[in-house]
C-alpha cells in the first residue's frame, strides 16, 4: 500500500476543508493550495500571486488576498508579519512554532525544537497571564548568505 506524502495529505485536508464550508474551487484556488501545501518557503501573497499567474494568467492579486484570508479565517494558514514588505504565508504548519529567519535574503526557515508547551505553562505560571498563542522567530544569517559574503 503507498503512503500518502505530508504535502499530498496537507493538500487533501485543504481542499475538503474548503469544499466542506461551499467555496468555490477554482484551478487558481487549487494552484494556491498545493504550493501551501508543498512549500516550505513561507511564500508572500505576492510570490503566490506571481507563480499562479505563470499557469493562469486571469489570476488577481485580489483572488490570492482572498483565498490567503478564507484560509487564516480558517486556521489553515499561517500569517507572519515582519513589519516590512509583504507578510509571508505557512500552510504547511498553520500553528504556532520557532522560525529562524535571514536578516539578509529574508528567507524563514521552520525550527524542530520539540514542544513548546513546556515554555507556555511556562509563562503563564510567571506572568498570570492565559497564554492564547505564541511567536518564536531567532534572527541571524543563513548558511547561503555567510558563504556568499565570507562570513
Amino acid at each position: 500500500m503507498k503512503t500518502q506524502s505530508y504535502s499530498q495529505k496537507r493538500f487533501d485536508d485543504l481542499l475538503s476543508r474548503l469544499r466542506a464550508r461551499k467555496h468555490r474551487i477554482t484551478p487558481q484556488r487549487i494552484a494556491l493550495l498545493r504550493l501551501l501545501s508543498e512549500s516550505t518557503e513561507h511564500p508572500s501573497a505576492s510570490a503566490i500571486f506571481a507563480d499562479i499567474k505563470k499557469r493562469y494568467p486571469s489570476t488577481s492579486l485580489a483572488t490570492v488576498y482572498k483565498t490567503l484570508s478564507v484560509l487564516k479565517e480558517m486556521g489553515e494558514v499561517m500569517e507572519l508579519g515582519f513589519g516590512e514588505g509583504d507578510n509571508r504565508y505557512d500552510g504547511k504548519r498553520p500553528f504556532p512554532h520557532p522560525h529562524l529567519v535571514c536578516l539578509r535574503c529574508r528567507r524563514i526557515v521552520d525550527l524542530d525544537i520539540g514542544s513548546m508547551k513546556n515554555l507556555e505553562r511556562e509563562a503563564a505560571r510567571g506572568s498570570g497571564f492565559k497564554i492564547l498563542g505564541h511567536r518564536l522567530d531567532f534572527y541571524g544569517v543563513c548558511p547561503e548568505c555567510r558563504s556568499r559574503a565570507g562570513s
